[in-house]
């Protein structure tokens, strides 16, 4: 499918606010991004997108039936949809024309872990693998200089590659034991 790429010119003067006045004003750019997803029917969450609801459940490999959404899945999707994006930013902002392509990310998890099933499996992705099929006319130097670019400015797999901090919290809501 041929795409419509936006103009380096387009893409500068949407950024060039942003970028200058994160420059003068820092803390403007500390933003909290939010998910939410709510416990619904079986073994399912409902995640509200702007799109609508995502209902995500077990994998197969976990006794999931298949029909929801699964999460791990939803987390290489994430990653290609970054990755994807920036990507084209990237080649926007280098004049590098990218008439269409895609981006195929793989996981490798082995589910004894997640399952119990044995303690020296890991739960999670062991591996991950991103993969760039291009049509473009660009030349090895400028797409070896627009992938390490994109994975310098992909959020997904900056956080994938340089573990967050993380911490759970709870709260008991009332009326419930």
């Amino acid at each position: 499918m041929q795409r419509k790429a936006m103009a380096k010119a387009d893409l500068r003067s949407a950024q060039e606010p942003l970028k200058e006045r994160f420059r003068s004003e820092p803390s403007a750019a500390l933003i909290t991004l939010r998910a939410e997803a709510s416990l619904s029917d079986g073994i399912t969450a409902a995640v509200p997108t702007h799109i609508g609801d995502v209902v995500a459940g077990l994998h197969p490999a976990t006794g999931g039936d298949g029909l929801s959404a699964c999460s791990g899945d939803m987390l290489l999707q994430a990653l290609a949809a970054c990755a994807g994006v920036t990507l084209l930013a990237v080649a926007t902002s280098l004049n590098i024309e990218i008439r269409a392509g895609s981006v195929h990310v793989d996981g490798d998890m082995d589910f004894r872990g997640t399952l119990g099933v044995s303690r020296q499996a890991p739960v999670g992705f062991t591996d991950i693998r991103v993969a760039y099929e291009l049509d473009t006319d660009a030349t090895d130097e400028q797409l070896d200089t627009l992938i390490r670019l994109t994975e310098r400015y992909c959020v997904v797999y900056q956080t994938l590659a340089n573990s967050p901090n993380l911490s759970v919290s709870r709260r008991q809501l009332e009326g419930t034991a």
